[in-house]
């Protein structure tokens, strides 16, 4: 006669939940100083760069479309916010609750994703994305190639990890529909709110690094 087995939350080698809550969360503070160093290498070169050409930074950056910007900007807010309610929702046992402000952090992360490939597009049309078909019109083509350089390479890397959150929502979605967490086991949730705050945050740097410098010049 064989027996179903029985889904746990715990693993063998912890002695209870709570130890294995507590094992997680200090797994993903050490996973997210890990993540600042290496963001903080990209906001530290645009830093020598741009105290090195200030004016030409300030120029450049009122190439970007400041609208898309500052909307992504609310919709990543908008997103933190709906992820805090998805975890209160884990919280207290409430699974409709959490179900649905994970699906609206997934469309609001996919809602970035699709304003972020537009702008890229946009910049693709107007021939600013560096390498051979580059071209920058006005006086500072070396600093705005250098600009578009930390852009691409900050943004994309940030657009990365969004895509990285969008894939572990939709796992999220998934447990919570075939109801694996309650107020006693919830930690992954709370573990994927922690990352993406840490994703929006930087996104929060992003912004007015890129896009507000310059806006002074007008």
């Amino acid at each position: 006669m064989s027996t179903r087995a029985v889904h746990t939350p715990l693993a063998h080698h912890f002695e209870d939940l709570e130890h294995q809550r507590s094992a997680a969360t200090f797994g993903m503070w050490i996973f997210l100083a890990t993540e600042i160093l290496f963001f903080g290498g990209m906001f530290t070169a645009y830093t020598i760069y741009r105290s090195l050409h200030p004016l030409a930074f300030a120029e450049i950056s009122q190439h970007l479309d400041i609208v898309l910007g500052t909307v992504n900007t609310a919709v990543l807010i908008g997103s933190s916010f709906t992820m805090v309610l998805a975890v209160y929702g884990a919280h207290t046992d409430r699974r409709t609750m959490l179900i649905l402000c994970l699906a609206l952090t997934l469309l609001l992360g996919l809602a970035f994703l699709g304003i972020k490939f537009t702008e890229y597009y946009h910049k693709f049309q107007e021939h600013h994305v560096p390498g051979p078909f580059f071209n920058y019109p006005g006086p500072f083509g070396r600093e705005a190639a250098m600009f578009f350089s930390l852009y691409f390479a900050m943004t994309g890397l940030h657009a990365l990890h969004m895509i990285i959150g969008v894939g572990i929502l939709s796992i999220l979605i998934v447990m919570s529909w075939k109801g694996r967490f309650t107020s006693e086991y919830h930690n992954p949730v709370e573990l994927s709110g922690l990352y993406w705050h840490f994703v929006d945050i930087v996104w929060i740097f992003l912004y007015p690094l890129l896009y507000l410098i310059g806006r002074h010049l007008e």
